[in-house]
């Protein structure tokens, strides 16, 4: 119970572990560069991890002062494609305007698919009409 008895020593405790906190992500980060850098060949990779296994303080510095600049790079590049990934994706399954809609519905009215009830249903749903407006999932 001494540990608790001071103040600084506290203080001191969450200096440490956020110290150490620090020190684990610095790690994660550089195993993660190392599978994601396809110019590496896998035998550095393999001598960097055992490395970082054996000598981890002394290796993370090394690898951050030496691989720091293209980490960086490729950790930019993944966001990048990431980013684009996910607009794109967002693009394909978003919902088309509202005019788009009812230029479909007035298509198949022309046809004679649908009649003008169908039309006006399905143009009050384009319109967001609280009454036919399609329910969210």
């Amino acid at each position: 119970m001494e540990f608790w008895s001071s103040f600084w020593n506290i203080i001191w405790f969450f200096v440490w572990a956020f110290v150490f906190v620090a020190y684990l992500i610095a790690i994660f980060s550089i195993i993660s560069d190392l599978f994601r850098d396809r110019e590496l060949s896998g035998w550095l990779k393999a001598v960097w991890l055992i490395a970082l296994i054996f000598v981890p303080f002394i290796t993370s510095l090394l690898y951050l002062i030496f691989r720091g600049q293209g980490m960086a790079e490729r950790s930019h590049k993944a966001a990048v494609a990431s980013t684009v990934a996910a607009e794109d994706y967002i693009r394909s399954v978003a919902q088309t305007s509202p005019s788009e809609e009812i230029a479909k519905a007035k298509a198949l009215l022309d046809s004679g698919t649908i009649d003008a009830e169908e039309y006006d249903l399905l143009k009050k749903r384009a319109l967001g009409h609280p009454k036919f407006s399609q329910p969210t999932a």
